[in-house]
């Protein structure tokens, strides 16, 4: 029940057939054409921009040409109330109570599937999110781009996509090898006493190096600490795991799953990389050539060499990129190369990458190589997840904490809990820098963006506690004949706009949407339900603790919108608060 849908089709049938009849001139592509949800000056529910789409093909003023469509678009709709043109040339919309019966009726049928796209094409997504380097644990510069690819997800799953969710575990390499080095020293500290090389800057000085330690030693593996070199394959891949549960516990208290964990070491163990180069190779996208100093680099310093380079310039990167090192090993971007081109075999239509604010400037390289090895532009997404201030008495907070030199996932969790943490952290949009307030979280006020919506359900339960009824039993038998007023339309208004936040929020890749919009139905909702204390009218319950039938629907279409998208979000909607 989208009725931004529903109106753009009947008033490009309306300009179809006027095009047929030789009456005006349509564009070949109508894709500009929209119905949108107006300005709140205009008071009104739904405005197109048709007139100002046609006019310039038609020579004709754009006011003018509003005036003759709004005729036609009204003509013989028994729904449409008043309808009016502001200028430059758009239409406005004001639909009648006979329209906000229906929509109430067909809205509270859908249940728990209103807002979602059944009519588009479904495609299937590859979202690769977090993929941070599994040498401990997360911290809270990974907990923004963790609940921005969850939700993403979760909004192209409402829309019936197909999704799968995958972390890239980057298990090669010198941090790694690092990591495995500090843990092997642990482990001497604790079984012989040595005292952990704590100058080494090299190593991971963090408290849960040790755990990490503690928790191979318990597994009673038949390992001799002796020769690192010896057992360090063996001990890289225990320690690896260890840390990766640590890292599927810190998501799974974020409520995240992960659908797939890809290892590089498999990748390079596969030869993909090699095979990737090659296939780059006979495509013609590398070369060998010579890199000029960055403009960062002192010049002096900088040593010019043949390298093995992809033409990333041909795709619009502002220079070409290596693929491999001196000592002729792959390069990390050579690793990632193969990594996509696995991906890309994989037969997603769409790929997306979340990365931190620390690699924006990564994406115009691995957009061109997924270019190159698809033959598709917008194969695959990039969305930055920019960093997160931490705010606590208007100053910058840092908790204390025992797992290195950063505030983790697990800190910010038991602060302020799962809700919080995934409601505030989509709070604005992802690629501006955002405060987590920590007063703010813990005030049970309208300041409170969370706290707000899980009280308007909250609030919505408690009457229907007091009528003994369940608040998720169908309505039946009900005639729906209602007379809502205004204060009730500008809610079933913005009941209304739901789907078009869903499609905006997918289509954009946008999920901050969805909270913003629930904290304005709420606040809607909190507003109306205060008129209650002065005006008799507006109150749920009559003097004889019942409920009349447009307060019942109109109640169940309020809470189920914002179940809808508190679900989407991935946060609790609590009966009682």
């Amino acid at each position: 029940m989208n009725i931004f849908e529903i109106y753009l089709e009947k008033i490009k049938n309306i300009i179809v057939k006027l095009s047929k009849e030789n009456q005006i001139v349509i564009p070949d592509n109508l894709n500009s054409i929209n119905v949108d949800i107006p300005p709140a000056q205009f008071k009104c529910d739904i405005s197109t921009n048709v007139a100002l789409v046609l006019s310039k093909i038609n020579k004709q003023d754009p006011f003018e040409l509003a005036q003759n469509l709004s005729k036609l678009i009204k003509n013989k709709d028994k729904n449409i109330d008043t309808i009016n043109v502001a200028k430059p040339g758009f239409i406005n919309i004001k639909f009648n109570n006979f329209f906000w019966n229906d929509f109430s009726k067909k809205v509270l049928n859908l249940k728990d599937e209103y807002g979602s796209n059944t009519k588009g094409k479904k495609l299937k997504y590859l979202i690769e999110f977090v993929s941070a380097n599994p040498t401990g644990p997360l911290h809270v510069g990974h907990c923004r781009g963790a609940i921005l690819g969850d939700v993403i997800s979760n909004i192209l799953i409402f829309n019936n996509h197909n999704v799968s969710k995958e972390y890239y575990v980057n298990d090669h390499g010198n941090q790694i090898m690092n990591f495995t080095k500090s843990v092997f020293f642990r482990i001497r500290e604790i079984k012989y006493g040595e005292k952990f090389p704590t100058n080494n800057n090299e190593l991971y000085p963090g408290d849960y190096i040790i755990d990490i330690a503690k928790d191979i030693i318990s597994k009673k593996i038949k390992l001799e600490f002796d020769d690192f070199d010896k057992i360090s394959n063996k001990l890289k891949k225990l320690a690896i795991e260890q840390s990766l549960l640590m890292i599927k516990s810190n998501l799974k208290n974020l409520g995240i799953f992960h659908d797939n964990f890809q290892s590089e070491t498999k990748i390079i163990e596969n030869k993909e990389v090699q095979l990737v180069i090659d296939l780059l190779k006979k495509k013609k996208f590398v070369y060998e050539g010579k890199i000029e100093a960055p403009i960062s680099e002192d010049n002096k310093d900088w040593v010019e060499r043949k390298q093995l380079l992809f033409k990333s310039t041909d795709f619009g990167d502002d220079k070409d990129r290596a693929l491999q090192k001196s000592d002729n090993s792959w390069t990390y971007f050579a690793s990632d190369v193969a990594y996509h081109n696995n991906k890309i075999n994989r037969n997603f239509d769409i790929l997306i990458n979340i990365l931190g604010a620390d690699h924006a400037g990564y994406i115009k390289r691995i957009t061109s190589v997924v270019e190159a090895l698809s033959n598709e532009k917008n194969k695959l997404i990039c969305k930055v997840s920019q960093l997160v201030k931490l705010i606590k008495d208007n100053k910058p907070f840092k908790m204390s904490k025992r797992k290195g030199d950063y505030i983790t996932v697990e800190d910010l969790i038991n602060q302020v809990g799962k809700d919080a943490t995934r409601f505030i952290m989509l709070s604005r949009s992802s690629d501006v820098e955002l405060d987590f307030d920590f007063d703010k979280v813990k005030e049970k006020s309208k300041e409170n963006h969370l706290y707000y919506v899980q009280y308007c359900y909250a609030r919505i339960c408690s009457v229907f506690r007091k009528i003994n009824k369940d608040i998720n039993e169908d309505v039946e038998n009900i005639s729906y004949d209602f007379n809502y007023g205004e204060e009730e339309i500008k809610i079933l208004n913005k009941i209304s706009q739901w789907p078009k936040h869903v499609d905006i929020a997918s289509k954009k890749l946008e999920p901050h949407r969805i909270p913003v919009y629930l904290y304005e139905l709420a606040s809607d909702f909190h507003s109306y339900w205060n008129m209650g204390r002065d005006d008799k009218k507006k109150r749920f319950i009559d003097e004889d603790n019942k409920i009349a039938n447009d307060k019942l629907v109109f109640l169940k279409i309020i809470s189920n919108t914002i179940k809808i998208g508190m679900q989407i979000v991935g946060v609790n909607t609590p009966t009682k608060m």
